[in-house]
């Protein structure tokens, strides 16, 4: 078994913790780069899976990508290497290759790309064979699947004939992530223009210009840290996260706000934001529609608080890397709640049997999930817990179990060798 042990502090909890930089933000400026010939200047990338897999690929040859785990680098890629006319098989781990990329390939398509699905339609592995401008520069595409598709088709936008004019059909999920894309190929001298009202998106035809670009530390990483301040037992806690910005591109900063009411109180400081604790309020309902990869660190957080906690909006989380809807349900109970669904695919609410579960280590399986990892995490705030496969945390965050280690006890468990962190 791999697996590691985390054991509650022993003394104050006082640290200045250095985030890693946002992968969200690095997936898209190397695509955005690429699209320059490389020839920007890029800083502070992501040591993240997901983003040494895109570094990797953008320079390979292989005529087969395989994108591991990784969903942005798999939608990216495929519109990058499409639009560039590169002949390339795109796949994955057997996990991605049940996760849907039809809609951003019928888009594609539609715009002059040839792909072939090699086994099922609308999923990978898929063959990309040339690309031949269709003429057509007006898409129609669903806002409510997945928010990577959308960013995928506008960053290449700027290198067609026409330009492109993307209409959103339905609820606009994740819109932050969408606003993300628009402003670094803005500040990449693309010309976009976003009429949310009308749910449509128009970018130019004019060419990408090299520049600098710097990536923020990760919010999504913050996150887990919110959970341990909400959790610590010490009323003197005190955590600074290096990096982040007050006013930030990343959807997933709205941790700040989400956690008032959980306890944390966020200070924006000349480095980063430091975390203290604030009384905290006894339920709270939030709509995750937004920041969907936020659900899991809350959920953790308010089942070990005790916080009535209402859900919506977490309907995408079914074809994240797991089902993250049927993860938590089953593994939350573990440590004495149930994520319950009270509307069909629209609204969940936390249920608290915190008293009737024996306080005992608990061992949270993550289903080759990052976030599953990192967001039960924080419970060792209060008491031991197990986590199986934490390598798993690599994909997004790969210096997080020394950084834990800072605050916690961190013991890893290799076929029953003990090693501290």
């Amino acid at each position: 078994m791999n697996a590691v042990r985390l054991t509650p502090p022993t003394r104050p909890v006082r640290a200045t913790i250095p985030l890693a930089s946002s992968k969200s933000e690095s997936n898209r400026a190397l695509i955005i780069n690429a699209l320059t010939g490389f020839a920007g200047d890029l800083k502070n990338l992501s040591t993240a899976r997901d983003t040494q897999t895109m570094i990797r690929l953008l320079k390979a040859e292989d005529p087969v990508a395989d994108v591991l785990d990784a969903g942005t680098t798999m939608r990216f890629l495929t519109a990058y290497f499409a639009v560039t006319g590169q002949r390339k098989t795109m796949t994955g781990t057997p996990r991605m290759c049940e996760r849907p990329i039809g809609i951003l390939t019928d888009a594609l398509r539609s715009l002059g790309a040839d792909i072939t699905h090699l086994n099922q339609d609308g999923y990978p592995p898929l063959q990309l064979n040339g690309f031949s401008y269709s003429g057509n520069n007006q898409l129609s595409i669903r806002g409510d699947v997945s928010s990577q598709y959308i960013s995928a088709l506008l960053m290449i936008a700027p290198t067609l004939p026409d330009g492109l004019v993307l209409n959103l059909t339905g609820a606009i999920g994740s819109r932050p992530y969408i606003e993300m894309t628009i402003e670094q190929m803005r500040h990449f001298g693309a010309d976009v223009t976003a009429d949310w009202g009308a749910r449509s998106i128009h970018v130019s035809p004019k060419p990408y210009i090299p520049t600098s670009y710097t990536i923020e530390s990760d919010w999504s990483g913050a996150s887990y840290w919110y959970s341990v301040v909400a959790l610590s037992p010490d009323a003197d806690t005190e955590i600074e996260l290096l990096g982040l910005k007050a006013r930030s591109l990343q959807g997933d900063s709205a941790i700040a706000d989400i956690m008032r009411p959980l306890g944390v109180e966020s200070t924006f400081t000349e480095t980063g934001v430091r975390l203290t604790k604030r009384p905290a309020q006894p339920a709270l309902s939030w709509d995750f529609t937004d920041c969907p990869d936020l659900a899991q660190t809350v959920a953790v957080c308010a089942a070990m608080t005790g916080t009535a906690l209402t859900l919506t909006g977490i309907e995408s989380l079914k074809i994240k890397e797991t089902d993250r809807v049927l993860a938590l349900q089953t593994e939350l109970q573990k440590i004495g709640a149930e994520l319950v669904e009270v509307i069909p695919n629209t609204e969940y609410r936390i249920t608290n049997h915190l008293s009737l579960i024996a306080h005992h280590s608990s061992l949270i399986t993550t289903y080759d999930d990052h976030r599953m990892a990192m967001a039960f995490a924080p419970v060792a705030m209060q008491r031991e817990i197990l986590i199986e496969e934490p390598g798993v945390v690599a994909k997004s965050y790969p210096s997080f179990w020394d950084d834990m280690a800072r605050i916690v006890r961190v013991e890893t468990i290799t076929d029953g060798t003990k090693h501290l962190a």
